[in-house]
């Protein structure tokens, strides 16, 4: 009697985005042969993203326009679709990014090979890093510690059935949805990890100072929003960065300015900023070393839009940079 062959893992995707257009073509065409099944969830396109996704095999999930779009509510979206012929794992990508080749073997036998492990992550690159210097600090962004890591980003390989018994994503945060679902999952007993491998493609296509802004309004956001709501003394979230936060981007510039009233010499506290870019340029470069710094500016803006969001109990609203 022939033996019969062993059944491979199950392989779903899901994949989210608005207003995509040839960027979804192309983050599509890279799953074909690489997943069983493609769900697109789309947040209300008036491109034609949903029609294009229909002809290219994906089972398409219009999210209801009466509610607030969230990435978060995105992917549960693409979970729920998938809860009827469950996949063993499911491969999270944006809309705007391009599976590498090579990617999917390499992440299903390291969860394969890796019980505990939950997600698995490899390198996110911009597509088109010289086109202005903000994408050139996004791809360094993307460029995380290989080896186990605290969170994942919005692309990732993961285990069904992991996210799945947490529930999926926390679909009320506007943004840092990936790590707080790591942090429920490590604290179930599983591990995120980061892989030596390319993973994706991504095009955040952002060449002026204002998207650049609201991108880092919105990490702001996400680190108050974070560090108020899930941080413990057991399991630190996001404080150091809300710390850091406070200082450069409202402590130092309120004590200049409330000092200068009583005495001008007060305004030097703000030679404290080009020394910060000193300090940082070894390990950043010039960019990334006076941007990281000037960035603690709309980083706080957008932390202090959360803080006031919560204390009149406000819904909260993307914060969109695209």
């Amino acid at each position: 009697m022939m033996a019969r062959a062993k059944r491979g893992p199950t392989i779903d995707a899901v994949v989210i985005g608005r207003n995509e257009g040839a960027r979804l073509v192309a983050c599509l065409q890279s799953l074909e042969g690489q997943v069983r099944r493609m769900i697109y969830v789309d947040s209300g396109s008036t491109d034609g993203s949903v029609a294009q996704a229909q002809a290219m095999g994906a089972t398409v999930i219009d999210l209801d326009l009466t509610r607030p779009f969230t990435a978060a509510r995105a992917r549960n979206a693409g979970l729920k679709a998938l809860k009827a012929d469950p996949p063993d794992y499911v491969q999270f990508i944006d809309g705007d990014c391009v599976l590498r080749e090579g990617w999917m073997p390499r992440a299903v036998k390291f969860l394969s090979d890796n019980l505990r492990a939950a997600v698995v992550c490899g390198r996110r690159r911009e597509r088109h890093p010289e086109a202005s210097v903000y994408n050139t600090l996004i791809d360094h962004e993307w460029d995380t510690p290989v080896g186990e890591a605290r969170a994942c980003g919005g692309d990732a390989l993961m285990r069904y059935q992991a996210v799945n018994a947490v529930n999926g994503y926390r679909e009320d945060l506007i943004a840092g949805e990936e790590p707080e679902l790591c942090l429920r999952l490590r604290a179930r007993g599983w591990t995120i990890w980061r892989i030596e491998a390319e993973m994706t493609w991504h095009d955040a296509d952002i060449t002026r100072f204002s998207q650049w802004w609201k991108r880092s309004e919105r990490a702001g956001h996400a680190f108050a929003e974070g560090a108020a709501r899930f941080s413990t003394p057991q399991t630190p979230h996001w404080r150091a960065e809300v710390r850091r936060i406070w200082l450069w981007g409202v402590a130092i510039p309120l004590a200049a300015l409330i000092g200068s009233l009583i005495h001008p010499a007060a305004l030097l506290l703000v030679l404290v900023y080009p020394l910060q870019v000193l300090r940082l340029k070894p390990r950043l470069g010039w960019a990334g070393a006076f941007f990281n710094t000037l960035g603690k500016f709309p980083e706080a803006a957008g932390a202090l839009r959360y803080h006031a969001r919560r204390l009149t109990r406000r819904q909260a609203r993307l914060i969109e940079y695209k």
